[in-house]
């Protein structure tokens, strides 16, 4: 089923011409700022709302932030607004300043049909570049864009040079079903697992964004955006018993919870308001039969959790225990905010 749902993965290298100031958590600055240009360099009409547009169903932009939605997912959810096909993965180093000679890198994760736009992105980010970002808008050139093959992945494959400005298709789109199989042969026989939350995490349970989560609070959240990526980007319906599975989820213990709630802001210039984006950080590690929930477990760590992960929200990473091991609590890395 996984099969049906699929992405690639990129690195994009920035090399500072001038100074570059940037917020603690940098994906605020780089989401903001591409959305910016994106809507300059894409828009024809230069319409103030997508929905008013009659080219919507054909416009980059429209189909990038303005994720369009059937009217049964829209029964089905009751949601205001929908997952984009990207992640914007900031570099979570507490550094803010840049300068010529150094980089500034971030990852870039795009899903379903969201691939065939990778060309955009690119042009973006060097367009942003040529205008400036961050405080004082400092300079930017794009050297270059790397395909990755792994998500942890330090250095991968180049697919675009921001000197000869070419840019290869030669980069692997990811089948799930590959990746949560592998996981499921390495992860036999799982009692304890603790993820471990390193951006702030927006979820909200009955009606109220919360850090009070359990383990089928976690994995309704993953299951939700599991689902509606897969219908909205892949066009694909997936065959999965939610109900089935989140019954046996009540039954996996909490057994540490270091969650705390960090608030930051920023500026919505297509809202023209400030927006609180706060989440949760820190670690949950739970026991039970956890052996049937991993691949959606391996699949959130890809695709990260909760509202707002176009900035990079609800990133986390995974660690798990075989049975019987003396489990221990990892102290959390220092996280960025605004």
């Amino acid at each position: 089923m996984f099969s049906k749902l699929y992405f690639s993965l990129f690195k994009f290298f920035l090399s500072p011409i001038e100074r570059i100031l940037l917020p603690r958590y940098k994906g605020s600055a780089l989401r903001g700022g591409f959305g910016t240009v994106f809507k300059q360099v894409a828009c024809t009409v230069r319409k103030q709302y997508c929905h008013q547009c009659i080219l919507k169903a054909t416009c980059a932009y429209s189909y990038i932030f303005e994720t369009p939605c059937t009217d049964s997912l829209k029964a089905k959810y009751n949601l205001s607004d929908y997952p984009h096909p990207f992640v914007i993965e900031p570099p979570l180093e507490q550094k803010q300043e840049y300068g010529p000679g150094e980089s500034l890198d971030f990852n870039l994760l795009l899903i379903g049909k969201g691939i065939d736009y990778l060309p955009y992105f690119v042009f973006t980010f060097e367009e942003l570049g040529r205008r400036g970002i961050g405080r004082g808008r400092g300079k930017y050139h794009l050297e270059k864009v790397e395909a990755l093959a792994q998500l942890h992945q330090q250095q991968g494959t180049i697919i675009y040079d921001g000197r000869s400005k070419t840019l290869s298709a030669k980069y692997e789109v990811k089948d799930l079903l590959k990746i949560t199989e592998k996981a499921s042969r390495d992860n036999q026989q799982i009692d304890r697992l603790t993820l471990h939350f390193l951006t702030p995490t927006r979820i909200k349970h009955r009606g109220k964004l919360t850090k009070d989560v359990d383990f089928e609070i976690i994995l309704r959240g993953l299951l939700r955006r599991i689902l509606l990526l897969s219908e909205l980007h892949c066009d694909q319906k997936l065959d999965i018993n939610c109900e089935q599975l989140l019954r046996k989820a009540e039954a996996v213990r909490t057994v540490h919870n270091s969650l705390h709630w960090q608030d930051w802001q920023r500026y919505s210039s297509r809202q023209q308001a400030r927006m609180k984006l706060g989440g949760f950080l820190g670690q949950i590690a739970f026991q039970g039969d956890l052996d049937k929930f991993m691949p959606f477990i391996r699949l959130g760590e890809y695709l990260h959790l909760g509202k707002g992960t176009s900035f990079g929200l609800g990133k986390y990473r995974i660690i798990t225990q075989s049975a019987k091991p003396q489990f221990a609590c990892h102290k959390d890395t220092k996280t960025q905010r605004d």
